[in-house]
């Protein structure tokens, strides 16, 4: 090739040319200095555009699909990301609602407390920091120091917890300090109302009681204030997202009980008294206003206390008014009794032969008495002297149809409903269940289960002249503005569970034979009112199994006055009384004295007639009242007389 054909051609390579196909084919031929390559050559020279071209394609690609991931697949992850950098939010809790006996007096309420932080991840110089927390806190510098600069979080590190006023406003003005408010429950009462009022969490959700029953109305709602922040964390400015943010928290609502302190006091003191006398494996008390269902006193044993419930035996928080199912023995006679004579099928003139203490025959066994056997007697007399056999042939006549459908207008077999958590409905198993020793046993308190509350329901029923009555323990909701929301059930006025007369009957006749005539309840007779009652001795059942514990029995009484106008009703049951202390087991040996006491302080208390059951202050409530923060608002600031039993288990 001529070497001016080759100059040319150089000038041309040194020219801006545009690298086409065949531009780039005659480029690299005369660079070689070849007229051609050949097929092989040619193929390699395709091969490596198509390479060059695909890669810059699927480069593009690619980063048209990151951008489509960010922008639109993750946009919403990545915008939390860029708020959280820029926003820093505050929770502000809401204050949990009190819970107030019927008289206004503090069982449970939340006080403020505040706790001085720091946060080691924005202070440069902790030896200054801590010199300056030191002499507002009164605490060690190197102590403080040495916690922040050890502390695993860095964002948040505690210094002093309770911190006054003062010590707040004086830390607020260190850089790397702040504050924070937070609510802690308070129980002034301590173990007086334990099962009724139950306990919170940690975080202040509910976990028993009144606390659990009603957690959401008294936890309120919590709000969120929300701060532009600078790269150190710090707030630049208020931000707002939507409409809850930076605005008061709603505080939880106020719960008043039908519970009266000082009844309860009178409860326990004598209940535990007895508990304790007779080793027993548990024992229960309820104070019941007649006419209108409301709960005065209820108590279980053994109790906790509220404020230290995350070292408590967790069979200790069981409330056996609710929970625990057992046979309730004679104590339910009077309830089948009514039921028979309102059904027609027993006169309460006639006599019964009672067989002398021996009855047996095809297809309901034998049945005896608990120690003497009767001949002839009248209904009275069956009732006052708590006779097996005279309620059995009772329970012959009325036949299981009618026995079962009058137990449960009387509430048996299902839950009462009181507003407290836990509640067991019993056992009443229908008719076509029921075989000749059902129809025999059940009338005297075998072969059923019951709580104390369906005892307590039944009898409130009788006493109120057979017309219907619903325990209950909520008396009232307070709204944080202030309104009352009324929560007394409503009862219809018309309509009775048995005749108001045969209720009567029962209540001033054959219940206060019990106690006044020489019956089984004679321990629980006062001489200021005529009391009426009926005692009740039950086998318990053995756990797991067929048949009956050894020397193991609830021994309950129920107790009421006055017989002619009945006011309060009171039910006490001790379970499984030690035996072997050679004391006695039977109800009306064992828990009618406690019944007398407690029913004879009541309505001492409610009459206003001794001096010395006015109104105690809140620390005598009882063992164990502590004195409240001196941030605690309303009623309950006064300082303990004495401190509580450790462990109330046998």
């Amino acid at each position: 090739m001529p070497t001016a054909s080759l100059l040319s051609t150089g000038c041309e390579v040194a020219e801006p040319l545009r690298m086409t196909r065949m531009g780039l084919r005659r480029f690299i031929r005369n660079i070689g200095g070849t007229t051609g390559t050949g097929d092989a050559g040619a193929r390699r020279e395709i091969i490596t555009i198509v390479v060059l071209m695909a890669s810059v394609v699927f480069a593009f690609l690619l980063l048209a699909w990151r951008c489509f991931y960010l922008q639109y697949s993750q946009a919403d992850h990545y915008m939390a990301e860029c708020v959280n950098q820029q926003r820093a939010y505050v929770p502000l809790e809401p204050q949990r609602g009190a819970i107030l006996d019927c008289r206004g007096r503090v069982l449970a309420a939340s006080n403020q407390f505040r706790t001085i932080f720091a946060e080691p991840r924005i202070i440069a110089e902790p030896k200054d920091t801590a010199n300056r927390l030191a002499a507002v806190l009164e605490m060690p510098a190197h102590e403080i120091c040495k916690e922040i600069m050890t502390s695993r979080n860095r964002g948040y590190m505690p210094i002093k917890v309770g911190a006054t006023v003062s010590e707040c406003e004086a830390a607020r003005q260190i850089p790397g300090v702040g504050i924070q408010d937070s609510w802690q429950r308070y129980y002034p009462t301590a173990r007086l109302a334990s099962h009724v009022v139950g306990f919170t969490s940690v975080d202040n959700y509910g976990l028993a009681g009144v606390e659990l029953g009603y957690d959401r109305e008294l936890r309120g709602r919590g709000a969120t204030n929300s701060f532009f922040v600078d790269v150190h964390r710090r707030p630049i400015a208020f931000c707002l997202e939507d409409e809850r943010d930076n605005c008061a928290p709603i505080n939880g609502t106020g719960i008043i009980l039908t519970l009266d302190a000082t009844i309860q006091q009178f409860a326990r003191e004598e209940l535990f008294a007895q508990y304790k006398a007779y080793q027993a494996q548990g024992a229960i008390a309820v104070v019941t206003d007649v006419k209108s269902g409301a709960i005065l006193a209820l108590v279980s044993l053994p109790d906790f206390d509220p404020a230290d419930a995350r070292r408590t035996d967790p069979n200790h928080f069981y409330n056996r008014v609710l929970t625990d199912q057992y046979e309730p023995g004679s104590i339910i006679k009077p309830i089948t009794a009514s039921i028979a004579l309102d059904s027609g099928v027993v006169s309460r003139y006639e006599t019964i032969f009672c067989e002398n203490g021996s009855y047996h025959g095809k297809g309901f066994g034998s049945i005896g008495e608990y120690r003497q056997g009767f001949g002839d007697m009248t209904l009275k007399e069956i009732i006052a002297k708590s006779s097996n056999i005279g309620m059995a042939k009772i329970g012959q006549r009325l036949g299981a149809t009618r026995c079962y459908e009058g137990l449960t207008l009387f509430g048996f077999g299902r839950k009462v409903g009181i507003g407290l958590p836990g509640e067991s409905e019993g056992q009443l198993r229908p008719p076509r269940q029921w075989t000749g020793y059902s129809v025999t046993r059940i009338p005297f308190g075998q072969e059923i289960s019951v709580t104390a509350i369906q005892l307590v329901r039944g009898f409130c029923m009788i006493a109120n002249g057979g017309r219907l009555v619903r325990p209950y323990i909520i008396k009232a909701i307070v709204q944080p503005d202030g309104s009352m929301r009324d929560m007394r059930p409503t009862m219809p006025q018309l309509g009775y569970v048995i005749k108001p007369e045969i209720a009567k009957w029962m209540v001033t006749q054959a219940m206060t034979a019990v106690v006044e005539q020489g019956g089984t309840g004679t321990k629980a007779k006062l001489k200021e009112w005529q009391v009426f009652g009926k005692s009740g001795t039950a086998q318990l059942a053995r756990p797991g199994g067929q048949g009956y514990e050894e020397k193991a029995y609830m021994a309950s009484f129920l107790a009421g006055a006055p017989a002619e106008d009945p006011r309060v009703i009171v039910l006490v049951s001790i379970r499984h009384p030690n035996v072997d202390l050679k004391k006695g087991y039977t109800g009306g040996s064992v828990a009618a004295p406690v019944a007398a006491a407690i029913l004879r302080k009541t309505l001492h208390y409610l009459e206003g007639t001794q001096p010395e059951f006015d109104e105690p202050t809140p620390a005598a409530f009882v063992k164990g009242a502590r004195p409240a923060p001196s941030s605690h608002p309303g009623p309950g600031a006064v300082p303990a007389s004495y401190k509580p039993e450790d462990d109330l288990s046998w």
